[in-house]
């Protein structure tokens, strides 16, 4: 199998779909899990009001709720995928909603934990860790509930807030099964006049293409049949930030920037520090663009044509096994214990690899404690689907030695430090092929210009989505309408600024937000830009001072959430409170651009 071939999801052969039975052997299994967990919302109703009587019944409820927690995304991910295996099947549709339903529930039930730990007093804590050791384990969790005691309600409200989860979710559902169930694409020719199947999975893929009018063709086609549907995508859009404007303003927060932050313990200045610094290196990027345009030498470089590679022939295609065996060796210098786990991940099925109709598109990596990561792709056999492999198998094994090295209470840990891992593996793998390739002018062009593309893409453009995002949030919070109209606009000016006035930028263009599923992550996008420039600066480390800086990135990997994400970073030797880390890494772009520009001579 190719990735060319889009084969129903019934024909794929069985090694090339993720595994999920270590979750649940059948949904059967699942179904019985479902009833098993009602139960739970009685056991956990009759801890209200006692939270604060002693230190066993506080230690009683944390283990409940560990176990709780195992349960509920276990019953949840596998749910999940199942859907996103299909995001049009409606038997798994409903599974996932079940799930979600139950996750709201159990939310609920236990809305009073919050308000009654913040009740009790300093002394009385002391006085509980004193007598009861093992409630030691979670004092951090304590302290971090506790922190945020402006922005807890009373019981009350807390359960009322729990029980409108399930409607915070519409917005992003509503997206998922328009989007990638619901909405179809016209097939496009290319220049041969030969047919192509346009989808939100192959878009990316034909906007790389060295044929032109194929890329035209594609982008403007893709474009022209969202913009059909730009009055429900704003409709969607608006729902999704005036939910997360009504939690922010019930917690009490000022701005739902500082309400998405504060729960990832992430200080909302990096959001504004990145923003900023990119603003500052945008002459960078008018002049990688000014050069894509001299060497593709056309009179106009439009929107449809900064995907495609500019170095002549090297749009090598590469296997599945192929693409195995590269991360394989790139990674080596990560030691002997992360590459058995990589191995580990292809020989018993995390990656679910290439696309059918129906499945969700990107790519992710998921799971929980006491199960196996799972990664989803749409394995396509470009390079970028190399380095989609590598990206995701980074927060895979970020999971694995979480999940293997913290407790159920820290296990998890915040996508801020999620994108770091996953990229730096990103980065590791573009210094050992440009080791590797040093000698080859042509293939050393064609890796300079990939690692430019992945500063153009991920730190460039997901900084002006993050950009965009901020700008539709403060319109929200200052109850300016989102429309269709105000969006693109927003939209197509951030555009003209990023790319500069050397770029066409084309009024398709400004109907590009209908596609990021990002914005339905509240403020998440963002981590993509910083864990690129926080990667570049681990990965150098690793690569100069070997096995030391290995051991320290190990440290960060097993970190979980056992202290906060900027703390855990600083683990690994990287301090993101600071703009400098993505200084520095633009200082890369800029010097990777010259390096460019000289072998292109």
């Amino acid at each position: 199998m190719d990735g060319k071939t889009i084969l129903p999801r019934s024909e794929v052969p069985e090694e090339f779909t993720w595994d999920l039975s270590h979750v649940f052997a059948s949904d059967d299994k699942w179904n019985e899990e479902l009833e098993a967990l009602k139960a739970y919302p009685e056991r956990m109703a009759a801890y209200a009001g006692k939270l604060g009587e002693s230190a066993k019944t506080l230690l009683d409820w944390f283990t409940l709720s560990d176990e709780l927690n195992v349960r509920v995304t276990k019953l949840v991910e596998y749910a999940s995928c199942r859907s996103d295996q299909d995001v049009g099947n409606s038997f798994y549709q409903g599974m996932r909603s079940k799930a979600f339903s139950a996750a709201v529930a159990l939310s609920s039930a236990r809305a009073f934990e919050a308000s009654e730990i913040m009740d009790i007093s300093d002394e009385t804590l002391a006085r509980f860790y004193a007598e009861e050791p093992k409630l030691g384990t979670y004092r951090r969790s304590i302290d971090k509930l506790r922190r945020r005691k402006a922005h807890i309600l009373s019981p009350e409200c807390e359960k009322l807030l729990a029980a409108a989860g399930e409607i915070s979710e519409s917005p992003s559902r509503t997206f998922s099964m328009f989007h990638n169930a619901d909405i179809r694409y016209p097939d496009v020719t290319d220049g041969k006049g030969e047919t192509h199947q346009l989808t939100d999975g192959t878009l990316v893929p034909l906007l790389t293409s060295a044929d032109r009018t194929l890329r035209e063709n594609a982008f403007k086609a893709y474009y022209k049949r969202a913009g059909e549907f730009r009055n429900t995508y704003a409709s969607s859009l608006d729902a999704q930030f005036k939910q997360l404007k009504f939690f922010a303003d019930a917690r009490h927060y000022n701005s739902t920037l500082e309400a998405s932050l504060d729960v990832t313990e992430v200080p909302a200045a990096v959001y504004t520090n990145l923003i900023d610094a990119v603003h500052g290196n945008l002459d960078k990027m008018y002049r990688y663009v000014a050069l894509r345009k001299k060497i593709m030498g056309v009179d106009a470089l439009h929107m449809y044509d900064v995907y495609t590679p500019i170095v002549a022939d090297a749009d090598a295609e590469i296997s599945y096994d192929e693409a195995k065996a590269n991360v394989l060796e790139a990674l080596a210098v990560l030691g002997k214990d992360y590459t058995d786990v990589l191995e580990e991940g292809f020989n018993n099925r995390w990656v679910d690899v290439y696309e059918n109709p129906g499945k969700r598109s990107g790519a992710y990596s998921a799971g929980g404690f006491g199960m196996q990561p799972v990664i989803l792709l749409n394995f396509q056999g470009t390079l970028d689907d190399v380095f989609t492999l590598v990206h995701e198998m980074g927060h895979s094994i970020h999971s694995y030695l979480s999940n293997k090295t913290q407790p159920v209470v820290y296990a998890d840990y915040v996508i801020f430090v999620a994108e770091v891992a996953s990229t730096c593996n990103e980065a590791t793998m573009m210094r050992h092929l440009l080791k590797t390739f040093a000698d080859d002018k042509k293939t050393l062009a064609y890796l300079l210009n990939h690692f430019l593309e992945q500063f153009r893409t991920t730190v460039f453009r997901q900084t002006m989505f993050a950009e965009f995002e901020l700008i539709a949030h403060t319109m929200a919070e200052q109850g300016q309408p989102l429309t269709r109209e105000s969006l693109s606009k927003a939209y197509y000016e951030l555009n003209q600024k990023y790319y500069g006035a050397v770029c066409t930028v084309d009024e398709n263009i400004a109907n590009e937000w209908m596609r990021i599923p990002h914005f339905y992550r509240s403020y998440y996008v963002y981590v993509y830009a910083t864990g690129l420039c926080a990667a570049v600066s681990l990965s150098d480390k690793i690569l100069s001072e070997g096995e030391s800086a290995v051991r320290d990135y190990r440290k960060f990997l097993s970190a979980g959430c056992a202290v906060p994400p900027i703390d855990a970073l600083k683990l690994a030797g990287i301090d993101m409170s600071s703009p400098e880390p993505i200084r520095r890494a633009l200082g890369v772009f800029k010097d990777t651009l010259a390096q460019f520009k000289a072998v292109m001579a």
